[in-house]
């Protein structure tokens, strides 16, 4: 296709269209290794840019004296349907297209972005990337050289993308009537079914041309019970980077709408929690969001070099107990939180972050890798092209101990269990407050009486070194996560566990 008729033709044809002509040039291959066979095919004929001409863009963004220069090229199509009031309330479909330059000197970073594709375009933002990173010597960028993928971790048969607005809708209603029907005192539902494909390419001036074909989407459903004056609201959610079969053969949209009701029921007879210091257990899934939160950020290398991170100077030294081993993989298959590469095209691996209790590693990008002297391990991710990389968490999980569910409630004579969230905050001192959505009283081993308005207060050293015991019973949390105003699809892990004492808010 000309590069005349390229932008006219996404305008005129919409995103359905566009994202058909990506997939003849992209999926098949991607799901058979074969990515970087097609990139030079790929723009020259739909963006109408070569590799020489990208390596001219690479070259210009070094005139000024920069390091090191990087172009991110993203084609986003994104889909939602909304089901409420037992109708479609909104269904939307975006396109996203653009470039981000990026230039590095010493600690200096130049940054320019444009969803102009043209050279003109891209050679103007390289010379802005440049004036901010500048210094004395020049460089030239190194001839391009497409990598294959290390790994293929996403579902790609039967993609979201493909599928047309009936096939969503009915997924999303099914999800709403399963919510709405399952009970008499529900009263209210919504079901959100949204998903997007991401085409990212990214070239720098050390010769790297990786590329990726990211699929993701995700089913979440809010249900809202009433009766004799008392409600409450539960939710639930599934997906990740799968295609269509997911809600067919892994956990269909029916599952996932009684499992909102289900808990909206529970909370309808939900008393409050018993305040003060207690033990406390951790149920499966959910509380993933705190080993992410209070524990995943603190070891983010952009924490540790800046040293903002309370763990920045802990480096080999023990600060959990030993039963905790945290690990961050985003080559677990099909997680809301994996990559193939990461956004500076570096392979992704799991990477242990704290081992039998000991600080081992840290989640690096370029940037802290270099400045920790350590090495990059696939954790520079943006939210968009208008973004750069920074270091995120993907797949983070506490890894599987040996007890079982049973003897960890058992050995709680009386305490605190939190089986769902509403949210937290984790401040950089590592002090953390966690709203809970449902949990149980524990008494005598067992657990007892729902509650709900609770909150756990604590720290992340002392949550650390209080886990006395870990489950053999691994659960994931799919999440969405904040920081430096860029958000990113994660998953977090953990099964049940134990801690010897936490501070329990509530209202007795």
């Amino acid at each position: 296709m000309a590069q005349s008729n390229r932008r006219h033709f996404i305008k005129l044809c919409g995103a359905g269209v566009g994202a058909a002509a990506l997939s003849s040039l992209w999926i098949d291959r991607w799901m058979a290794g074969e990515a970087p066979d097609v990139l030079p095919a790929f723009f020259d004929d739909f963006f109408g840019i070569s590799k020489e001409q990208i390596r001219k863009v690479l070259t210009a963004a070094l005139m000024r004296g920069g390091e090191f220069s990087e172009i991110f090229f993203e084609y986003r199509l994104a889909n939602s349907v909304l089901m409420e009031e037992d109708r479609v309330k909104e269904s939307s479909e975006e396109v996203s297209l653009g470039a981000g330059i990026r230039v590095l000197h010493d600690l200096r970073t130049g940054y320019a972005y444009t969803s102009d594709l043209t050279e003109k375009a891209l050679l103007r933002a390289a010379g802005t990337a440049a004036s901010i990173a500048s210094g004395s010597a020049k460089g030239k960028a190194a001839d391009l050289s497409p990598r294959a993928l290390p790994h293929q971790v996403y579902d790609l048969a039967r993609p979201f993308h493909e599928a047309g607005l009936t096939a969503r809708i009915d997924i999303a209603k099914r999800a709403y009537e399963s919510a709405k029907k399952h009970d008499s005192r529900i009263v209210k539902a919504r079901a959100s079914l949204v998903d997007e494909i991401q085409y990212m390419t990214v070239a720098n001036s050390e010769g790297l041309m990786a590329a990726d074909a990211r699929p993701q989407v995700r089913l979440r459903v809010f249900s809202t019970a009433e009766s004799n004056g008392k409600g409450g609201t539960g939710q639930a959610n599934d997906g990740g980077k799968v295609g269509l079969d997911f809600y067919r053969k892994v956990r269909t949209p029916e599952a996932i709408g009684k499992a909102a009701s289900e808990e909206a029921l529970i909370l309808l007879d939900a008393g409050d929690p018993v305040a003060g210091e207690q033990p406390v257990v951790l149920g499966r899934g959910q509380s993933g969001v705190m080993i992410h939160e209070a524990v995943g950020h603190p070891l983010e290398g952009d924490g540790a070099w800046k040293q903002t991170s309370v763990m920045w100077d802990k480096m080999g030294k023990t600060v959990a107990s030993p039963v905790v081993t945290i690990y961050d993989d985003a080559t677990l298959p099909h997680l809301r939180g994996s990559l193939n590469i990461d956004d500076e095209g570096t392979p992704t691996e799991k990477v242990t972050l704290i081992e039998k209790g000991k600080l081992v590693n840290f989640l690096h990008d370029r940037i802290s890798a270099a400045r920790l002297k350590a090495r990059r391990n696939g954790h520079g991710r943006r939210q968009t092209y208008r973004d750069m990389p920074i270091p995120r968490m993907a797949n983070t999980n506490l890894a599987a101990g040996k007890s079982t569910p049973e003897e960890i409630i058992g050995s709680v004579k009386k305490g605190f269990y939190a089986k769902s969230y509403m949210g937290g905050q984790v401040q950089g001192t590592g002090k953390f407050v966690f709203s809970i959505s449902l949990g149980y009283l524990v008494e005598d081993g067992r657990l007892t009486k729902p509650v709900k308005n609770a909150t756990l207060i604590g720290t992340n050293v002392a949550i650390l070194k209080d886990v006395e015991m870990v489950g053999n019973d691994p659960g994931m949390f799919l999440g969405t996560c904040g920081k430096g105003g860029q958000w990113a699809p994660v998953t977090a892990g953990t099964p049940t566990l134990k801690i010897a004492s936490m501070t329990v808010g509530g209202r007795q």
